[in-house]
This record gives C-alpha cells, sequence and structure tokens, in this order.
C-alpha cells in the first residue's frame, strides 16, 4: 500500500467540497453523497462551516484507488484563511486546483496557482460543473492556458456541455492524432522527444509518452487538466486515475514476519521527522493533531520531542502518545505512522500548529496576518473564560499571537475581516463566550537601518534585580530572514540555562521594536556576556536583556514597513474608470490593466487595512459586476512619521517605567 497526500483547492464557490465529498463516495470510503447545501459534507464538520457553506479549517479525509491510499486535504477557499491553505501544501504531495466551467478562471484562481508553483508542487486541474447552464469547458480551457499556464494539455473532451446529458470523453491513448499533440506538448522539454518530432521518427507508444507526462508533472513542467461534475460523478474515475497515476505516492512499510500488523521496514528506523499542519479540539478540550511524517516512523506510546516553528513560539516540549491513529487505517490498532502518512496524535496538552519533530522542512514562511483587533468580553465576568478560549484557538492558529495590553484588553492578529467573524461565531458557539471586537488596526512592522551596540555593566543591572554583564549588537539582516541571534562571546563563556535566557529574552524583546512594533530581518549578536557566581540567576539575565537590546536598537535605528496585499480583480469595461479612480482613493498601486473580451483584468498592492474596503466597495462601484481578490504580498515603508503601537513591556528604553512593570509583574528580585 503506498500513500498519496493530495489538496483540494478552489475559488469559492468552484465545487471544491463538494467534488471531495463525490470522491469519497465513489471509492466507497463513505455510505453517502453529503452536500454543501445540505449540511452534511465529511470534511466541513464544524457548524460556522456548515451555516457558511465554506471550509474554515483544514480537514483530512482518506480513501483507497487500486493499491494506492489517497489522503485528501480540504483546504479553506475564502482569501482570509491564507495562513491555513499554506500550512496545508506544506505537508502535500500535490494538489488538484478546481475550477468552474461556467464562471472559469478567477482571481483567486490565479492567486492558488502562484502559490502551488511557489511550493513547486505537482498540480492537476479539474474543470467542474460542466453539467450546468452555461458551461462552456472549451472556453475555460483557453482561459487557462492564457491566465493561469501555458503548459496545461487537455486530457479529455466535452459533449453536451451546460446540460444534464453532458459527458466526459478522455482522450485515446492509441489515437494518433492524440499521440502527435501529446508528443509535441511534451517534447519542448524533452530533447529527445524533440528530436523524434523534429525529424519525422516514430514516436513513443502510448506507456513511454505518459510515463514522459508523468515526469514532467512531477517537475512542474505539465499541468493536465481533466474535466468533470462532482454533482453527476461524470468524469470524476478519470481524475482519480490520474491522481494515482501521474503523482507521487509513497511506498508504505512492508510487512514480515506474518504479524498481521507488520514491522516497518529498516529505513523507518531512521530518526522520525515530521510537521503537525492542524489540530482539532474535542468538547472535553483534548487535543487532536495531524501530523505529517516525512522521515522515520511512530508508534503509540512512543516519547516524542517537538520543536516550536520558531523560537519565538516558545520552548520545545515533549511527552508520550498516548494514541496514535493513521488516516485511513481506521480500526487497525497499533499500526505504525510511517514515511509519507499522516496520523492522529493524542497525549500532548502543549501541542500547537507548526510543531515539527526532525530537523525543520524546507518550506517558505507562512503569510503573518496584517491585522489587529482588540477583544473584549460582553459580560466582565467573561473576562477569563475569554483568555482560555482565544488561548485555544491560538494553538490551532499559532498566528493569531494572542497579546494583553494594558488599559486595553486582549488582542489579537487577523487576516480579514471575514476571519474576525469566523472567531466572533467560534466563541460564541463553541465556548459559550459573547465578545466584541474593536475596529481592527493595521499591524506594521519594524528593520534596523544601520548598526548599534549596547552593553550594560553590573552596577546597572543590580538596579534590575542581578549581578549580570551583556553587550548586544544589532543590524541588518536579509530579507526574509527573520530575527537571526549569534554569539561572539566564547564557547561555554554562559551557562546552558544563561545562554538560553539571553536569546529567549532578545527574541522577546524585538516582538516591540523602538515604535512597538515587531522587529524582523535583523542579526543580534552577543558581544560581551558576564556574572557573579553564586549569586546570578537565569530571571537576571531575562530581566537586563530587552534593556540592551532596545538601545543596541535605538543606536541602530529602526524603520517601519506597512503590510500590502497584492490584489487583482475583474471588472466590466464600462466601470473601469470609476473602479481606477476608486483604486486611487485608497493609495492602491495598479501595475497591469489587460482587457480580456468585454472585461478589464487589474492588477497592483493595495495597504493591507484598506484591501477589505476596497473589496467591499468594488460590488457597489461595479453594480456586483466585479471580481476581487487579494492576499497578502510583503510591505512598504513607511514615508513620514511612523505610526507607534501601545506596549505590553513596561518601555525597557525607560529604567523607572520597566522597574515598575517588573514589579507589577511580580518578577523584580525573584528570579522569576
Amino acid at each position: 500500500m503506498t500513500t498519496l497526500n493530495i489538496g483540494i483547492l478552489a475559488h469559492v464557490d468552484a465545487g471544491k467540497t463538494s467534488l471531495t465529498e463525490r470522491l469519497l463516495f465513489d471509492a466507497g470510503a463513505t455510505d453517502r453523497l453529503g452536500g454543501v447545501d445540505t449540511g452534511d459534507t465529511q470534511t466541513d464538520t464544524g457548524r460556522i462551516e456548515r451555516e457558511r457553506g465554506i471550509t474554515v479549517r483544514t480537514a483530512v479525509a482518506s480513501f483507497r484507488a487500486g493499491p494506492v491510499q489517497v489522503n485528501l486535504i480540504d483546504t479553506p477557499g475564502h482569501t482570509d484563511f491564507v495562513a491555513e491553505v499554506e500550512r496545508a501544501l506544506a505537508v502535500l504531495d500535490g494538489a488538484v486546483l478546481v475550477l468552474s466551467a461556467v464562471e472559469g478562471v478567477q482571481p483567486h484562481t490565479r492567486m492558488l496557482m502562484r502559490v502551488l508553483r511557489q511550493m513547486r508542487l505537482p498540480v492537476l486541474l479539474f474543470v467542474n460543473k460542466i453539467d450546468r447552464g452555461a458551461a462552456a469547458p472549451g472556453r475555460v480551457f483557453e482561459e487557462i492556458r492564457h491566465r493561469l499556464t501555458d503548459r496545461a494539455l487537455a486530457l479529455d473532451s466535452v459533449t453536451d456541455a451546460g446540460s444534464a446529458r453532458a459527458r466526459v470523453r478522455a482522450h485515446d491513448p492509441d489515437d494518433p492524432g492524440h499521440a502527435a499533440r501529446t508528443a509535441e506538448f511534451l517534447a519542448e522539454h524533452d530533447d529527445a522527444l524533440l528530436a523524434a518530432v523534429v525529424e519525422d521518427r516514430p514516436l513513443p507508444g502510448p506507456a513511454a509518452l505518459r510515463a514522459t507526462l508523468r515526469s514532467q508533472v512531477l517537475r512542474g513542467l505539465a499541468h493536465p487538466v481533466l474535466s468533470g461534475s462532482a454533482i453527476t460523478g461524470e468524469g470524476v474515475p478519470e481524475l482519480t486515475s490520474a491522481l494515482t497515476d501521474l503523482l507521487p505516492a509513497h511506498p508504505g512499510p512492508d510487512l514480515v514476519g506474518g504479524d498481521c500488523h507488520g514491522t516497518a521496514r529498516e529505513d523507518a528506523a531512521e530518526e522520525p521527522r515530521g510537521t503537525v499542519f492542524a489540530i482539532e479540539r474535542s468538547p472535553t478540550g483534548e487535543k487532536t493533531g495531524y501530523l505529517r511524517l516525512y522521515e522515520g516512523a511512530l508508534r503509540a506510546r512512543d516519547r516524542v520531542r517537538f520543536e516550536r516553528a520558531h523560537p519565538a513560539d516558545g520552548a520545545p516540549h515533549e511527552g508520550r502518545l498516548t494514541r496514535l491513529e493513521v488516516v485511513g487505517s481506521e480500526g487497525e490498532r497499533d499500526r505504525p505512522l510511517t514515511a509519507g502518512g499522516i496520523g492522529r496524535i493524542r497525549g500532548l496538552p502543549g501541542l500547537r500548529v507548526g510543531d515539527r519533530i526532525g530537523r525543520p522542512t524546507h518550506a517558505p514562511p507562512l503569510a503573518r496576518p496584517a491585522l489587529e483587533s482588540v477583544v473584549r468580553p460582553v459580560r466582565p465576568e467573561d473576562a477569563n473564560r475569554l483568555h482560555s478560549a482565544l488561548a485555544a484557538l491560538s494553538d490551532q492558529d499559532p498566528l493569531i499571537r494572542l497579546r494583553t495590553v494594558p488599559g486595553e484588553g486582549l488582542s489579537v492578529l487577523l487576516h480579514g475581516e471575514v476571519q474576525k467573524e469566523v472567531v466572533a461565531a467560534t466563541l460564541s458557539e463553541d465556548f459559550r463566550v459573547e465578545a466584541v471586537f474593536a475596529p481592527s488596526d493595521v499591524v506594521h512592522t519594524e528593520r534596523p537601518c544601520g548598526s548599534g551596540t549596547a552593553v550594560e555593566p553590573v552596577d546597572l543591572a543590580r538596579e534590575i534585580g542581578g549581578p549580570v554583564t551583556v553587550g548586544l549588537r544589532v543590524e541588518p539582516g536579509e530579507d526574509g530572514s527573520g530575527v537571526v541571534f549569534r554569539r561572539e562571546t566564547e564557547l561555554g563563556a554562559l551557562l546552558p540555562a544563561y545562554d538560553r535566557a539571553v536569546e529567549d529574552a532578545v527574541r522577546g524583546a524585538l516582538g516591540q521594536g523602538l515604535h512597538g512594533w515587531p522587529v524582523t530581518d535583523c542579526v543580534v549578536t552577543l558581544v560581551r556576556s558576564g556574572y557573579v557566581a553564586p549569586l546570578t540567576e537565569a530571571a537576571h539575565f531575562r530581566h537586563l536583556v530587552p534593556m540592551v537590546t532596545l538601545r543596541a536598537l535605538e543606536r541602530a535605528g529602526s524603520r517601519v514597513f506597512a503590510p500590502v496585499h497584492a490584489f487583482e480583480l475583474s471588472v466590466p469595461a464600462t466601470e473601469l474608470s470609476a473602479v481606477l479612480s476608486l483604486l486611487g482613493g485608497h493609495g492602491a498601486r495598479v501595475r497591469e490593466t489587460e482587457a480580456e473580451g468585454d472585461t478589464w483584468r487589474v492588477t497592483g498592492e493595495v495597504g493591507a487595512g484598506e484591501a477589505h474596503t476596497v473589496g467591499a466597495a468594488l460590488a457597489g462601484a461595479t453594480r456586483g459586476e466585479g471580481a476581487w481578490v487579494s492576499r497578502p504580498a510583503g510591505d512598504r515603508l513607511v514615508r513620514g512619521r511612523p505610526p507607534r503601537r501601545n506596549r505590553t513591556d513596561g518601555n525597557p528604553l525607560d529604567p523607572d517605567a520597566y522597574l515598575v512593570h517588573l514589579n507589577n509583574a511580580g518578577r523584580a528580585g525573584t528570579g522569576g
């Protein structure tokens, strides 16, 4: 048995969840065909998802296709849940990008295709809803070639499109005409095949052409296009065959010795390496983590150590797996989780999305939320319950970054207004806490613009709570590097506990820079350290280091950057002038305008805080005929006076205020 992990992605309403239901039903994994309209789908299990008809959380389901176990990862379609999608993509072997045969290539479809290419994932395209009125799969295929990829290859044709009689006819691999067209397509990236085509030599047989196609699919050089209907099931068997034939599956464990559960082969004895990409909570609060394993093997009752996705997220944690269930092996007790598989794990209360076993995977950084909102309970007596509920939600989405703002309340980070609505509904329905969200503010970032060094000696340190010396240098780092911590002090100059305290405190301090915003793309170097045994405690370093870090940053200077979203919109030609005026009024930068029949496609970037407003205003400006999508796309320098964010750390640049903060926290001089 081999394993294949596939993601289903689509623009909202293209039929992504319906296709997932059809694949499961046709394979016999479910005994009924769930529907989005009826609210009984297998993957959209939450009440919010069923009421809204959208996927909010990543879900996993599996089915068997011959010798292959296919794990389907159903991902959110709304752009506010882009981080959820990117986390799921990081654990996939391939993806199916679903399009509607009626609406065709939509703005979010293009955004998803770009992300899939960046992740270097093999992609199949499925043109759904061929039975719907106004369906035009031929037109959609041309849109795919023009707007998504010029490496699209149709594997079938459709008859009677737009009616209940719509049927899919797979291209005959033995047909000379089809073989010639396929060979010409593949020859662009195959020199031997190109020579055969140019020199009019006999072409390879169907099996060889299929093998070449698979090779190019795996390298992202070809994107097969299939057609069908998730509602009627037409074309879905052909899609299933393409999944198992053209995408990369992982061999399962060899079974030896007559044990009904088998013993994993020798290469599964290597150190486990995997990533937690989703978390569910039971009504009692018990966590179930979804772990994709890349190497090694795990079994129930194994003791495991998890590293956080980022050092700023906290210290590593470990525990014993009280339960491990391999997805697709329900009912098989004690089956090990092996490389390529996905397992549901329990027994680790500290588990968070993004936690990993072993060395990290080479995945691009997740898009960080660009909005922040203060949350207050409707009833003041629910304050503690609200904090607990938001902490639980931050386990499922660590990017929420729960923090307490003195005098204001709890603050969470969000990708958009729809996500805010979903969080509010989740608090009410799952945690029975009614909460009010303040209007969202934009979350900026800071970057050092020079090099600065600060050294604080023992005497000053005693005022903060202990006899230690710390010297730090702050300077710019590479784009996208985050915070890099280095040491120029002698190896072993600090005890391990002190060394960890210094690095943790540096990263914590840079969560609020000179203007209160998180600092990124910087290098912090420990240039001096000292302590007095046996009087020194790790807490003394934790208290002093924020002062030294921000003083070094102050000498280096910092600049503030505002997050931006890349946008794409389609508008009727008659509304283009009004839409461009609307964009200009919100500070958007238009990069490209392109005529596409009687519509115009406009791309560019806009401030993250304006993206939702512009998207909402677009509906009125185009009388509902405009289509808009945006996603995080970096940031740009703030000109003029930079905005400031209220601090939560007592301001380490002001010793008196900082000391009051430490005393109020009950930490000054206590070592805790």
